[in-house]
């Protein structure tokens, strides 16, 4: 297996992971632990699939821990069975971070794999915006650190994806759980809202490395001022007199459209009210008449009525 480029984690797995935990560990600070199944191809590690291990761990000493390889190897050559594709990728841990214990039970998963990826799903993200899954392999450290450790943990990029039948699977489990209330615009406005807390938060990260470098805590990497310098040039000029009145002529257009449509909603409502009070009076109209014809049948019996008992007590007296 070549050097990974990058993770992606379908939402099958997401699912597997948040149900294990939600059976086993739920409420409590226990983290549950799995492993991935899926396939390589070209620096790129699709993670299809999941299962759940047996898992146990000393809360007060890291190094002592439990992990059922043995139901690894059961389950592994049943998963076999059916989809000879999936192989074994790696581990995942409901974390939120690396523990002192995660190399070791990364050597133990590296009797099956020759690079094994290991995964922190969060099943509890306190930010909504941030991606659940972070992906690292193991690289043997510097030869002046292996006095610590032999091994570290190198962090890799991590995303989620999914095939076009997922996705449709996916998007009809959304449909049950959305608002339906809400309109199309309103879902647009939640997505510009969520895009500029994200990008808001990306800025804050950005400010704050480059003061840490500024201040001496931080090597500079290289790399990453690269792609802050690529990001600024992309960055429009917001002095150009140009550029100004564009912007200028495209709010002042949308602004148009807004008021546009507000009047024509206002006359809209409006006929519709008209509308509906000319119904509520020819409803009304039709009670009246109704009622009348109610009244004028009722006096016609009467009147049937008295003219029968008038003709009885004639009769009567002769």
């Amino acid at each position: 297996m070549s050097e990974i480029d990058k993770v992606i984690v379908h939402p099958l797995v997401l699912l597997s992971v948040v149900d294990h935990y939600n059976r086993v560990a739920k409420g409590t600070k226990k983290r549950v632990v799995g492993i991935l199944l899926g396939e390589y191809f070209k620096g790129q590690v699709d993670v299809t699939n999941s299962y759940a291990v047996p898992f146990e761990e000393d809360a007060k000493d890291s190094t002592i821990w439990f992990l059922d390889h043995n139901y690894h190897e059961e389950m592994h050559a049943m998963f076999k069975k059916v989809n000879a594709k999936e192989k074994v990728l790696g581990w995942y841990s409901t974390g939120p971070k690396i523990r002192g214990s995660d190399l070791q039970i990364n050597e133990l998963v590296r009797r099956y794999t020759a690079e094994p990826v290991m995964c922190i799903i969060d099943v509890n993200p306190k930010d909504n915006l941030e991606t659940p899954t972070k992906a690292y392999i193991s690289v043997e450290n510097a030869p002046e650190q292996q006095s610590v450790a032999k091994r570290t943990f190198r962090h890799i990029p991590s995303e989620i994806g999914a095939y076009e039948a997922e996705e449709v699977g996916v998007e009809h489990l959304l449909r049950n759980i959305s608002e339906n209330t809400m309109s199309s615009v309103g879902d647009q406005v939640q997505a510009k809202l969520a895009s500029l807390h994200s990008l808001k938060k990306r800025m804050e990260q950005i400010n704050k490395y480059l003061d840490n470098v500024i201040a001496g805590k931080v090597p500079p990497n290289h790399q990453i001022m690269y792609n802050i310098q690529d990001i600024l040039n992309l960055c429009p000029d917001l002095l150009d007199e140009t550029l100004i009145k564009s912007m200028s002529v495209a709010n002042n257009d949308n602004s148009m459209v807004v008021y546009l449509a507000s009047i024509v909603r206002s006359i809209l409502a409006l006929h519709n009210l008209i509308n509906n009070k000319i119904g509520n009076k020819k409803l009304l109209e039709k009670q009246d008449e109704k009622e009348e014809k109610k009244v004028e049948k009722k006096d016609e019996k009467d009147d049937k009525k008295k003219k029968g008992d008038e003709k009885e007590e004639k009769k009567v007296k002769k």
